[in-house]
């Protein structure tokens, strides 16, 4: 569709900032007085945490009095009819409590007429009454979600995260603790459920039979204590002096509101709250996230954290995460809202003029929104960012360049794009004289790749520019790619392996980045530049790709390629159950645009010198994929892998060409029988 007008960029910051700050010292408020009330009314018999049968499988969690969000208390005696409680700790920025908060709705519904409770419980100290109240409607929740201020509940259950859940039966013993199924992890997501833990708790419980499995680890964040009195260490680390400087330098960029990272670190409360999962994250090296090997390039945008920061945190938080002097704490960065650079973009295009409904559920092709920038001449812009609408349902996004009212052009994404947008997506500017360029009266195509989670939601992307001077511009950057589309992975493979070629010479250029590009069985990749000569150096080596943090490593420094040059590059795709990612290893799988299919595409970004004549650089001819022989073609349709082909297994299209090369005439192709 076509956009007749442009976003308006009204600046009501310092309105939102202000009613968001209200609410939240009100939230914050009530939050203490449900303290209070919790060390009152919480249990009327509390048991120690470090009891050693505080948290075992049959002891008894009763007397139990908390408060929900909307301030009614919920005793135990009001579910002296129900067959099982299910306590689900959940907390309103942990990915995976959002992710599972839907489904624990559809099993509350499921069971709520079989004499089940369901009771939600936030045990953060981070989480104020606001934020559970907007959680509680963004879920639909319609059993209680109870604050438990104290993490009196959590320790009784010996529930640990989020999300957790605990089930409790008539008689108020503990038979099931751990997650709620098998679906989502730490850095994985299913297509569909091969474990229900939680469920089969629930139906023995009903029939009267004991609990199969009574315990799992469940995955997800930490639950949030807050400071507390721990350990003596003998370096008195406090978040004023150091900690606060190391989580601006590596965290607060992405973690703060309306960016990607789900919680604030940009603050003492939020930060120490978070203490022990941001211990756990950088001292797994899950946190900042960084996957390139350090062997090849340097990347001025390594987000890895040093042995001695980590150290420093480590400290803090055994310590007890203590606040320190608050008046040397830094001042906070500051950030346009909505927006990862530091000013408003010069022109902002929505995908359309009204938000598109995503279904619930169902596979959704890429769909295509045509936006007119309104552009007469030629526009450079030195940075360029995509922000979906609503990051939980978008995928993907690529920006394309077309001229007017030329539908017949192919976009042929894997080749190159505008701008893109990945999960991991970090905006910086292009280097100092470089700069995209936009011709006039060109339109904007958005490419968007939705995933269905559940609940039905919409989305209205845009992408904002910033203009640089025409005057300055000495280097034009463009995008282009090395791609392999010929492929078939064998089920269960765990190391299928293949390689890319750039199909065209480089003219004279510098590279500024790569982005490697697969999909979630995606495993390895490897970037090389093969000279005129015939030398070769290795550019980037990504050894462990992670297909929730789609990096696009800048280069330190800009490496020179002589004219001639090509970008080889090498992946390896794990198809093994071993991968948790994995959504078939039984599966063969071949290029596609559906996360269950994959993609083996090379993107770099490379500039080239401005000719004087032409006012911009000459344009790097990208050439056409080769299209697949027939050995290629032979073995994707090979799908018992028995080097034969029955003439029914062809598709309709390919039959003539089956019926040429099936020299005897029998209706079997041999892979023999197939051109050298």
């Amino acid at each position: 569709m076509r956009v007749a007008s442009l976003l308006p960029k009204p600046n009501h910051n310092k309105v939102l900032m202000t009613i968001h700050s209200y609410l939240r010292s009100l939230g914050w408020f009530v939050f203490g007085l449900m303290l209070f009330l919790g060390s009152h009314l919480g249990f009327a018999d509390t048991l120690d945490s470090t009891s050693s049968n505080a948290a075992s499988i049959g002891s008894k969690i009763d007397g139990f009095a908390l408060i929900d969000y909307q301030g009614k208390q919920w005793k135990q005696e009001e579910f002296q009819s129900k067959k099982a409680i299910v306590f689900a700790f959940v907390g309103t920025q942990c990915p995976l409590a959002k992710l599972y908060s839907a489904k624990l709705v559809e099993l509350e519904k499921q069971y709520r007429d079989k004499g089940i409770a369901f009771v939600a419980v936030d045990s953060n100290v981070q989480d104020s009454l606001a934020e559970m109240a907007a959680h509680a409607r963004k879920f639909g929740f319609e059993f209680p979600f109870v604050k438990d201020p104290a993490q009196e509940l959590a320790n009784r259950t010996g529930v640990t995260r989020t999300p957790e859940v605990c089930v409790i039966d008539a008689e108020s013993k503990i038979r099931y603790r751990g997650r709620v199924d098998d679906q989502y992890g730490i850095g994985y997501s299913k297509d569909k459920v091969t474990s229900k833990e939680l469920v089969a708790a629930i139906e023995s419980i009903l029939k009267n039979e004991e609990v199969t499995t009574t315990t799992t680890v469940a995955s997800g964040c930490l639950i949030g204590r807050g400071p507390r009195d721990l350990e003596k260490t003998e370096t008195v680390v406090t978040y004023a002096d150091q900690v606060s400087r190391i989580l601006q330098s590596r965290c607060v960029s992405c973690h703060r509101p309306g960016e990607i990272g789900p919680m604030d670190l940009g603050n003492y409360e939020d930060a120490s709250a978070w203490a022990d999962m941001i211990v756990e994250v950088v001292n797994e090296g899950r946190m900042p996230p960084w996957h390139a090997s350090e062997s090849h390039g340097v990347f001025k945008n390594d987000r890895r954290m040093p042995a001695e920061e980590i150290e420093m945190i480590k400290n803090w938080a055994r310590a007890g995460a203590i606040r320190g002097d608050a008046s040397k704490e830094p001042a906070p960065l500051n950030f346009v809202a909505g927006w990862q650079l530091s000013r408003e973009p010069d022109l902002v295009v929505p995908m359309g003029e009204k938000p598109y409904d995503v279904p619930a559920s169902g596979e959704v092709r890429y769909q295509y929104f045509v936006a007119d920038p309104k552009l007469t001449q030629d526009t450079w812009v030195n940075a360029m960012e995509i922000v979906p609408g609503n990051s939980a349902v978008v995928h993907h996004i690529l920006v394309f360049i077309r001229e007017k009212g030329n539908k017949k052009r192919g976009l042929e994404g894997e080749r190159g794009f505008l701008a893109g947008y990945v999960p991991g997506t970090r905006v910086e500017w292009m280097p100092e004289g470089m700069a995209k360029r936009i011709p006039a009266n060109s339109e904007l195509v958005f490419q968007i790749h939705y995933t269905p989670n559940g609940t039905a939601q919409s989305d209205l992307s845009k992408v904002g520019f910033w203009f640089a001077d025409s005057n300055s511009i000495t280097h034009e950057v463009q995008t282009t790619s090395s791609v392999q589309t010929n492929f078939r992975i064998p089920p269960r493979d765990g190391n299928y392996k293949t390689t890319a070629m750039q199909p065209e010479e480089l003219p004279n250029c510098d590279l500024l980045s790569m982005s490697p590009h697969m999909h979630v069985r995606g495993k390895s990749f490897r970037y090389t530049a093969v000279f005129p000569d015939g030398n070769r150096e290795v550019l980037l080596d990504v050894p462990k790709y992670d297909f929730n943090w789609q990096t696009e490593y800048r280069l330190a420094k800009q490496k020179t390629l002589p004219a001639g040059t090509r970008i080889f590059c090498e992946a390896a795709f794990d198809n093994s159950a071993n991968n948790l990612n994995n959504p078939n290893p039984n599966a063969w799988v071949q290029w596609g645009d559906q996360t269950y299919e994959e993609m083996m595409i090379g993107y770099f970004h490379i500039s080239v010198p401005i000719d004087a004549k032409l006012g911009r650089a000459p344009e790097v001819k990208k050439a056409k994929l080769a299209a697949p022989t027939p050995a290629q073609i032979f073995a994707m349709l090979d799908t018992d892998n028995d080097d034969k082909l029955l003439r029914g297994e062809v598709p309709k299209q390919l039959l003539p060409t089956f019926d040429r090369l099936d020299k005897n005439k029998d209706g079997v192709l041999e892979k023999t029988e197939l051109p050298k």
